[in-house]
């Protein structure tokens, strides 16, 4: 990897493991319908010149049923989701919690036939895996409520989906475009909400630093960078940076916010980065479908 590469692939190691903690704080405050608003709505109005200027979202006119469900499924959704998670679950918990999205995606991937079967293998990973979610909730679970451990899944369900969906209906779309026109949609569906939600007094210098950090760098440059690491890359290697982030997360939300990190949650990231490995890793000899 070159040194563009390595550091292309360190920022966005930082920059998707801190939207937790930034999260965690802005929703203390904000509902999570206007977080959600505020976040795509800024990021939006950053990269609309690029994507006009580039001419990519005219482009996307063929697409436009594919384009809205990847939208509902990959932002609208899980970001609401995640907001509205977090009022309960501490950043650390939620960061490793996702952790298990390759997990949930290998699995997706074998219902659908995007991957060859690779049989005890794959199964093993998954096992491993989901003794590594439990691990990670276990020693907390009288602590937190189930309804927010529920939308955690739904979001790693909707962040395996997503990418699913892209490759299968919008590989041919430009992806700043895809990514724009993801954000200006949620943005829309989410203004009527966030004004009957919106807060009576300024919020905290902490909660409109979060915001703007969510918004122009985990989401704005956010995007800008991955697209960079993925040119610089490749996309497989690319994705490596999934087994890192919930570990920054980890990390941030304890030194940052007091968080407490159980053995319980270190043993059982650990299990699922090792189930991810096993389940999504290619088999010596895949035997093809007939």
């Amino acid at each position: 990897m070159s040194r563009r590469g390595v550091l292309l692939f360190a920022a966005m190691c930082v920059i998707w493991g801190i939207p937790y903690l930034m999260i965690r704080v802005a929703v203390r405050e904000l509902a999570p319908v206007t977080l959600v608003f505020l976040r795509t709505a800024i990021a939006a109005l950053l990269l609309l010149p690029f994507a006009l200027w580039r001419k990519e979202l005219r482009a996307l006119l063929p697409h436009w049923r594919a384009l809205l469900l990847y939208t509902g499924i990959e932002v609208a959704l899980p970001w609401f989701l995640l907001a509205k998670a977090e009022t309960k679950l501490s950043s650390s918990l939620t960061g490793l919690l996702i952790a298990a999205v390759p997990l949930v995606g290998a699995v997706v991937a074998a219902l659908t036939g995007e991957r060859e079967r690779q049989g005890t293998r794959r199964w093993l990973g998954l096992s491993v895996g989901i003794v590594g979610v439990v691990a990670i909730v276990g020693l907390d679970v009288g602590q937190v409520h189930v309804v927010p451990l529920l939308e955690i899944a739904c979001v790693a369900v909707c962040y395996a989906i997503g990418p699913l969906i892209f490759a299968r209906s919008l590989s041919g779309a430009p992806p700043l475009g895809v990514v724009v026109a993801s954000l200006v949609l949620t943005a829309v569906v989410y203004a009527p909400l966030a004004a009957f939600r919106w807060p009576s007094s300024m919020p905290s210098a902490h909660v409109v630093e979060s915001v703007l950090g969510l918004a122009i760098v985990c989401t704005a440059l956010a995007f800008i960078l991955f697209f960079a690491l993925i040119g610089e890359v490749g996309p497989v290697r690319a994705t490596v940076i999934t087994y890192v982030n919930p570990a920054v997360a980890a990390i941030v939300g304890v030194l940052l916010l007091g968080e407490k990190l159980t053995t319980g949650m270190i043993v059982g990231f650990v299990l699922v980065l090792a189930g991810t490995v096993i389940a999504t890793g290619r088999g010596p000899e895949p035997v093809p479908e007939p």
